[in-house]
């Protein structure tokens, strides 16, 4: 049983290694592709996950900062 699912790992290693190994023609592309090329992509995909969970918070805490003052003004309105 393990013997096949390492023949079928080393299969998919074989076939997607050179995919993986960075852009082609990277050299003729502009400053901010190349950074991006030039370091490991994990580094990339966790730099782009992060600004998308800080927008995610920014957007949360202003919704809830409307939603408190939406509050304050429905309770005003009521004890008057």
């Amino acid at each position: 049983m393990q013997e096949d699912s390492l023949a079928v790992v080393d299969t998919l290693t074989q076939a997607y290694s050179d995919q993986w190994a960075g852009a082609n023609g990277a050299e003729e592309t502009g400053a901010f592709i190349q950074l991006m090329t030039s370091n490991d992509l994990i580094f990339v995909v966790l730099g782009v996950s992060l600004i998308i969970w800080l927008v995610l918070l920014f957007f949360l805490f202003r919704v809830d900062k409307k939603v408190s003052n939406l509050e304050e003004q429905i309770k005003t309105k009521q004890e008057e």
